[in-house]
């Protein structure tokens, strides 16, 4: 554990940030068991709605700046969806019901059943009170009372590296789009899909009004103590500080596998609830100690401290390395928090009242850009916050047919929209089929699919949705130029049943 909290009349130098990264890829209307839309409704009740309500609670109390928070186009469509949202309802009172028939069975899963059965109670009382007509009344409060930073990114999450930069420009300019139609607020900051970065992309930033971006720390070479113009543009690179945000989770350790947190992957099977703590890495799943809360909530309470103390010196050792205030950055998946680690929300609130109390100034990277926490320009190297810190995960063999994949489909669907749009006049009416092809084609070329075929997470699952959408495209591409309009239009709008996201996707804006 590091030092203690310091005394609470000390400042800390510098500025502190938290940036969570939400996102999830497009789930509804395909597939619901074991991967689909249970994924969205696990992340919604047990990340989502608490994370809202922790932060609710703080700006509530007048606190401001407390984070910068990313929403990804796919995931703020998803949060909106009327399909998405009766699901959801569905599932709240679904899983009110498991925890019913656990109060039924014997100690200690009884017990265990009582607290869930209030916690869904709350869960749909939250839900059906705030996010009744979608997430994006809940976010844009939060953006109002200036209680967060919000980040956007690209239609569907591509990893903009390998994508056509005529895609990569249009994913880009409609995600910021969509974000300022969401929540009335256009982000100037965005989280890059993987914090993927190519050189010459912040040109391409610039050009969109991206003001700053994040990367993994590595990128900036391990130096993330202060934001860094990129090349010879004013685009601002902010780098994830890895000893700081490893504390909290790494590749091999971190809080929530302490002994007394909920176990993420023990099922009790009759009622599929979670009541068993970590108790030990090697232990069996039936082996499994039952959740204590009173245990939980002290161990949260040492991990607030040991994050405390560990943000504190980290922030006194860099300002003294680089002789001024430093900027130090954590940043997460946003589902780390409440539902890969149940505890995390009330651990982040904790933290977020702490970190003030002993002299430790939290911000945003919009606060950080302004107050001038931003040093020297820097030329980036090809990077992500993946494996090895490079393309291999989304470029690597494993991966080498999906990316032929992508490339065929890009210029697939480029081709066809071309042609479609120029057959209609100018200027030409919108085309809810080359809309469609664009939707399909942006779907194809998520992130997602590659990076659960490298992690071998549900690895047939990606492959069966990256050709879908594949062959969405083409087949609409294909009527289209056999002349077939008709059959085209039928195609696109029986697409746009399942695919039917980024509403207001206008394939005349694409480059030309």
């Amino acid at each position: 554990m590091s030092p203690s909290a310091p005394a609470r009349d000390r400042q800390t130098p510098g500025l502190f940030t938290f940036v969570l990264h939400t996102h999830l890829p497009w789930l509804a209307h395909h597939g619901r068991w074991p991967v689909g839309e249970e994924w969205l409704y696990q992340s919604w009740s047990a990340a989502y709605l608490p994370l809202m309500r922790v932060l609710r609670t703080l700006a509530d109390e007048g606190r401001q700046h407390l984070l910068t928070l990313g929403i990804t186009p796919v995931v703020a469509a998803q949060l909106d969806d009327p399909y998405c949202l009766t699901g959801m309802h569905h599932w709240l009172a679904n899983w009110q019901l498991r925890a019913m028939e656990a109060t039924t069975l014997a100690d200690p899963l009884r017990q265990f059943g009582v607290r869930e059965h209030a916690a869904a109670q709350e869960a749909i009382e939250d839900f059906e009170d705030r996010w009744a007509h979608g997430g994006s009344p809940v976010l844009r409060a939060l953006v109002d009372a200036d209680a967060v930073e919000l980040l956007g990114g690209p239609l569907a999450h591509p990893f903009q590296p390998l994508l056509n930069p005529r895609l990569r420009e249009f994913a880009l300019r409609e995600g910021l789009a969509d974000a300022r139609l969401r929540f009335a607020h256009r982000p100037v900051g965005i989280w890059a899909p993987e914090c993927a970065y190519a050189p010459g992309m912040e040109t391409g930033y610039a050009a969109a009004g991206v003001g700053h971006f994040m990367v993994d720390g590595p990128s900036l070479h391990g130096d993330t103590a202060l934001g860094r113009p990129v090349g010879t543009s004013d685009v601002i690179a902010f780098g994830r500080d890895l000893q700081v945000s490893y504390r909290v989770w790494s590749p091999k350790s971190g809080y929530p596998g302490h002994a007394a947190y909920r176990d993420f992957h023990t099922y009790d099977h009759s009622t599929g609830l979670k009541p068993s703590r970590v108790t030990g890495r090697n232990v069996p799943s039936e082996e499994k100690a039952p959740y204590d809360p009173e245990r939980a909530e002290r161990a949260i309470d040492a991990h607030v401290a040991d994050f405390v103390g560990v943000v504190r010196q980290r922030l006194l050792d860099e300002s003294d390395r680089i002789g001024r205030p430093a900027h130090v950055i954590a940043a997460f998946d946003t589902e780390l928090f409440g539902h890969w680690w149940y505890e995390g929300p009330r651990w982040l609130e904790k933290v977020l009242r702490a970190l003030p109390e002993a002299g430790v100034r939290v911000g945003t990277l919009a606060d950080a850009k302004a107050e001038g926490y931003v040093g020297s320009p820097v030329e980036l190297p090809p990077s992500s916050w993946g494996s090895g810190k490079d393309w291999q995960v989304w470029a690597g063999d494993q991966v080498a047919d999906l990316v032929r994949l992508n490339n065929e489909v890009v210029d697939t669907a480029l081709t066809a929209v071309d042609k479609a749009l120029s057959e209609i006049g100018s200027p030409p009416a919108r085309n809810a089929v080359a809309d469609q092809i664009l939707r399909e084609t942006l779907l194809t070329v998520s992130s997602d699919w590659p990076f659960m075929v490298s992690k071998d997470s549900a690895a047939d699952y990606a492959r069966y949705r990256a050709h879908l959408h594949a062959h969405a495209t083409r087949e609409i591409a294909d009527a289209l130029a056999a002349g077939r309009h008709e059959h085209a239009h039928r195609l696109a709008e029986g697409w746009n049943r399942a695919d039917g996201l980024f509403g207001a996707l206008d394939a005349r804006r694409l480059p030309r």
